[in-house]
């Protein structure tokens, strides 16, 4: 049923989503060892930040430190989830059942899924900034931090949600077809 084009496009999909997963664990572990690091190390930290600083900048803020690696974990968990559900609605067009009632829910919580990466973006970039203001006076202390409205990822987001109202339609359609022959 699946002509060759199709074949290559759904592996292209399947590769991509999985690379995306491996790197989301990949982050995710990161974020998990950065806050254990930082708090095992905090003391040397604040040190180093005092000698080579001399009183320009304070100590390391905890607090937003660990807040960024929290949100950023929080983000990168969704985002590792969001790609396990479209590797399984891959799995299911490749399978020649794209109208499986489950697309629609797995549609959905992307949906879902993403608008909550969008909203952590928020406290994401306020904390990012607090660590930029923070980070200010030292000589290689450029931090930058992109806290600007992502119009894109709200357009996806509403075009994941009829997604999921097609799938679920599509879905009812044929069980009615297939309850009249």
């Amino acid at each position: 049923m699946n002509s060759q084009p199709n074949d290559l496009l759904l592996l292209a999909g399947q590769v991509l989503a999985v690379l995306m997963q491996i790197f989301m664990a990949i982050a995710a572990a990161a974020l998990l060892l950065a806050p254990v690091v930082i708090l095992v190390m905090l003391g040397d930290i604040n040190a180093e930040i005092a000698t080579e600083f001399e009183g320009a900048v304070g100590p390391l803020p905890l607090v937003p430190v660990l807040g960024l690696c929290a949100l950023a974990l929080a983000v990168v968990g969704l985002v590792f989830l969001f790609f396990g559900r479209l590797r399984a609605i891959i799995a299911t067009v490749s399978e020649g059942d794209p109208f499986a009632p489950q697309n629609a829910d797995r549609l959905n919580w992307m949906a879902w899924s993403l608008l909550a990466v969008q909203l952590a973006w928020l406290p994401l970039s306020g904390l990012g900034l607090w660590l930029a203001k923070w980070a200010e006076p030292m000589e290689h202390g450029n931090v930058t931090v992109d806290a600007g409205f992502d119009l894109s990822g709200i357009i996806m987001v509403v075009v994941l949600f009829i997604l999921a109202r097609v799938f679920r339609h599509g879905a009812a359609m044929r069980e009615d077809l297939e309850g009249t022959v």
